[in-house]
């Protein structure tokens, strides 16, 4: 797979709601190269502040253009969202290892796949939930408020069937949302369970998977510097040693990795 570094236009950089953002820009060599759960690596400004290029989640793809959701957080992101179309930025990717899935898991109807996402965790879940639309994926949400619960529209409009948890019980499920999966697991059973959000829910999904024996993926959200695995500062622990998120992930086998 090859990995690119592009100059790419901004087409469009919209506020979705509190502090998330979805931006698109122009890249049809990305476009064609990713897959889900794979990212890029940003470089906000040409200036020497911030220094360290953004990672974050490709949301999806078109023919020509590449789809971000990301969060305002600190001056980078503050930078990011104020790019207008027209503008160019400097992009690394697509980068990393993503989500595994056989033919079957496309092609099947009966295949019963569960996403769990949590928070920002939801922006590459909806590009897996296009190439596995055809099996109609069950997506649990879960997120502080009922304003944090972002794609809602978007999967479904992907025939997926979708639960809700919130922390304060302002929408859907009242609670964590891998309590939800325990209620969810507890009226059918899966054939595998792909998520993506903060670390304590994954080792949480990881524990899930493990005592009912579901294979599970899981995306990490690491604190990433170079992307390509070179600074080592976003290592895991995992059975077969120490491994990068960004170089050998960042989706990984539940069962691989050492909480």
């Amino acid at each position: 797979m090859k990995v690119a570094q592009i100059k790419a236009k901004v087409i469009s950089n919209q506020r979705l709601s509190n502090n998330f953002w979805h931006l698109e820009f122009e890249s049809s060599l990305i476009a064609k190269q990713a897959v889900p759960g794979q990212f890029v690596n940003i470089r906000v400004t040409e200036a020497l502040e911030p220094l360290l290029r953004r990672p974050i989640s490709i949301h999806g793809v078109k023919t020509q253009s590449v789809k971000i959701i990301y969060g305002v957080i600190g001056k980078g992101t503050q930078i990011l969202a104020a790019k207008k179309p027209g503008d160019f930025l400097d992009i690394i990717g697509p980068l990393g290892h993503g989500f595994r899935y056989s033919p079957s898991l496309i092609k099947s109807r009966a295949a019963k796949n569960i996403l769990i996402a949590g928070g920002m965790g939801v922006a590459p879940l909806v590009f897996l939930a296009e190439k596995l639309k055809l099996s109609k994926p069950l997506v649990l949400i879960g997120g502080r408020t009922k304003e944090q619960i972002l794609c809602l529209k978007e999967f479904k409009a992907l025939g997926c069937t979708v639960k809700l948890a919130t922390d304060d019980g302002s929408i859907g499920f009242k609670g964590r949302i891998t309590d939800l999966l325990k209620n969810v697991l507890e009226q059918d059973k899966a054939s595998e369970l792909f998520s993506c959000g903060p670390h304590p829910m994954l080792k949480s999904v990881a524990q899930i998977a493990h005592e009912n024996k579901i294979p599970a993926q899981l995306s990490l959200e690491g604190h990433m510097a170079c992307g390509m695995g070179a600074c080592l500062g976003c290592v895991v622990a995992t059975n077969a040693g120490y491994k990068s998120v960004c170089k050998d992930g960042p989706v990984f086998p539940s069962e691989e990795l050492i909480w």
